[in-house]
């Protein structure tokens, strides 16, 4: 008995080695966003190994391993937070946001990227989060739903949402640049 578990031990380390661990850089950009410390980032990546390892048995091979990472990346990052009593609330400002947005620029070619994650970094959270993980990380839809443990439809609409306010902070950084015309600078 104790020979077959080790054998199974070490084929499950292997296949975990080779489908789960070139998914490390992925997983420390992803950690960086939702902890904005390197530290507190590299314990997250950490934590979410040790959990992804434990429950390699689980995982479908064949399937997206980075999705069904970041998956446990999220989940391990919420006990954390419950854990440290920071846990934040949800407003329903999605709406007034929605309200109050009057046009949609086009996204300007001559802002810098240090100029596109300033922006990132103004937009609320619930929408920041949707845009990185679907024009970013190119996860889709679905994968995203799953993710956060909301429905596709306001991931979606989160998305756009999240669009069209990176769209009018990109524009406000190109104003600044002096550039008038917003609307012959993209698309």
């Amino acid at each position: 008995m104790f020979g077959f578990g080790k054998r199974v031990e070490k084929e499950n380390w292997a296949d975990f080695e080779s489908e789960a661990l070139p998914h490390m850089p992925d997983l420390m950009r992803m950690a960086r966003w939702l902890i904005r410390g390197s530290d507190e980032a590299e314990d997250l990546v950490q934590e979410t190994l040790s959990e992804a390892l434990r429950s390699f048995h689980r995982y479908e091979r064949g399937t997206n391993c980075r999705a069904w990472m970041t998956r446990i990346m999220y989940h391990v990052n919420g006990k954390r937070l419950r854990k440290l009593g920071r846990m934040r609330l949800v407003e329903d400002t999605e709406e007034m946001i929605a309200e109050t947005i009057a046009f949609e620029p086009s996204i300007p070619q001559h802002v810098s990227d240090e100029d596109v994650l300033a922006a990132l970094e103004k937009i609320p959270d619930s929408f920041r989060e949707i845009v990185i993980l679907a024009d970013v990380e190119e996860f889709a839809y679905r994968e995203i739903a799953d993710m956060l443990q909301i429905p596709a439809g306001t991931v979606m609409s989160r998305l756009h949402r999240g669009r069209k306010l990176l769209r009018v902070e990109l524009a406000a950084y190109a104003q600044s640049y002096g550039l008038k015309n917003l609307r012959a600078l993209g698309s």
